[in-house]
This record gives C-alpha cells, structure tokens and sequence, in this order.
C-alpha cells in the first residue's frame, strides 16, 4: 500500500512540475513575441546578434552540411548501384540536402553554440543581478535582452541553411564526379531539373522556426538561472538538451505540414 502512495506520489509530483514547466514557458514565450512586436527596439543588440549569430556559426554549419553532402552521395551510390538507379544520387542529395540535412544539422550545431552561449550569458547576469539592475533603470529585459536574440535567430537562420544547402549540394558533386566518375555536365543538369521551389521553401521555414526555437530557449534557461555557477552550468545544458529535441521534434511536425502523403 505505501509503494502504491509513493509511486501515485512521485507521479502526482512530476505531473505538476511538467505542467508548471508549460506554463512559464508559454507565459515566457508570450512576452517575448509582445516585446519583440513593441518599441523601442535595441538595433546595436540586434545586429550585434545577427553577426554572433550568423557569421561566427558559419564555419561549423559549412563544413557540417558539406560533409554531410559527400556521405549522402557516398551512401546513397553504395545502395543504388545495387538496383542500377545510380542516376538518381543527384536527386537523393538534393532532397537530403535541402529538406532535412541543413536545417536539422545547422539548428543542431548552432543550439551547440549559440544556445548554450545566450544561456550562459543571460544566466550569468541573472545570478549577479544584472537583470534586476536593467528594471531598476526603467529598461525592459524583455525588449533588451532577449527580442534582439530571438529576431536574430529567426533572421540568421534560414541564411546559414541557404548557404548549407549550396554546399551540401557541392559536396555531392564532388564525390559524385571525382570519386565516382559522374559526368559532371549530366550531373549539374540532373540536380537542377529535380530542383522544386518546396524543397528549398520548407527548408528555410524550418530554419527559421529552429532559430526561434534555440534562441527563446537558450534565453529563456538563462534567465530562469539561479543558484550561482552550478545554475548557470545547469541553465546551459539544459538549453542545448531542451532545443536539440524540440528541433527534431518540430523537424517532423513541419516535415508533415508541408509533405503529407
């Protein structure tokens, strides 16, 4: 009878600890998408995001994404030549690419970098009152702190997805001509003429919700953060766990919207 109360106990306990979860994180969520509709708006911090952002993710979301176009390509002749469809490898990395290999693996690598970083940041402001400091002085950390961040993110994004999908694609091409001897000019005309607006369309839709995504979490366990050092470190991870799944949770739920079959 006891391990039946502990256990209806312990359920009763994370059920309403999930629940408070939601909450503040739809409250939180709310007011960002407010402060981010409402003046003033910080350009400096705005810009200033987009550059950290954006230029300094483009080194690992470059070679990711290449990289990932090479082993595609590889994979894929690997298993067509099976079956004589080696023809269709252009049309493989191309879908790969654009669809779902640079949103999901850019949005991975910049939750990686750039989450972790706003919730360390933010975090760290929090525990030494920064934040309280902000309100004093009449400055909405909303507007300030994290409506700079979270429009930067959704900006940022889909661009370093766009240049991810170039270079997924001359990766493929790459090991497609020089690796295993496509014709390069019958290869560039496959990938071209398999080549729909919707591949490309879903895929920035999707890197713009990924950077709302990793930029409201990334800010929103920072400024949550307490307990000193051990609650920023805390805050940090659980900004990169909590973002890498809902990425790859709302991967499949867009993937859905825009390619139900």
């Amino acid at each position: 009878m006891q391990a039946l109360l502990n256990f209806i106990n312990t359920l009763g306990r994370v059920t309403l600890n999930f629940l408070r979860a939601t909450g503040e994180g739809a409250e939180f969520t709310a007011q960002v998408v407010v402060a981010c509709l409402r003046r003033p708006f910080y350009h400096k911090e705005f810009i200033r995001q987009m550059i950290e952002i954006g230029f300094y993710s483009l080194p690992v979301v470059a070679l990711t994404t290449f990289f990932s176009g090479m082993v595609i390509a590889l994979q894929t002749y690997t298993g067509f030549s099976q079956i004589s469809a080696e023809s269709a490898v252009a049309l493989v990395v191309l879908v790969a690419v654009t669809r779902e290999l640079a949103p999901v693996m850019a949005a991975l690598m910049v939750a990686g970098r750039i989450g972790a970083a706003m919730a360390a940041e933010i975090g760290t402001m929090r525990v030494t009152e920064q934040i309280d400091a902000l309100s004093t002085l009449n400055t909405n950390p909303y507007q300030y702190l994290i409506a700079p961040r979270v429009l930067a993110g959704v900006v940022m994004m889909p661009v370093l997805v766009l240049i991810g999908d170039i270079l997924g694609i001359c990766g493929g091409y790459l090991v497609g001509v020089y690796k295993l001897d496509f014709n390069a000019t019958t290869y560039l005309i496959n990938t071209w003429n398999y080549l729909k607006p919707m591949d490309i369309i879903s895929g920035l839709t999707k890197a713009a919700v990924f950077g709302f995504i990793i930029a409201l979490l990334g800010c929103y366990n920072g400024f949550h953060s307490k307990g000193g050092a051990q609650g920023v470190g805390q805050a940090t991870t659980n900004a990169v766990v909590s973002a890498s799944i809902l990425v790859l949770i709302f991967n499949y739920l867009l993937t859905e919207a825009f390619f139900n079959v």
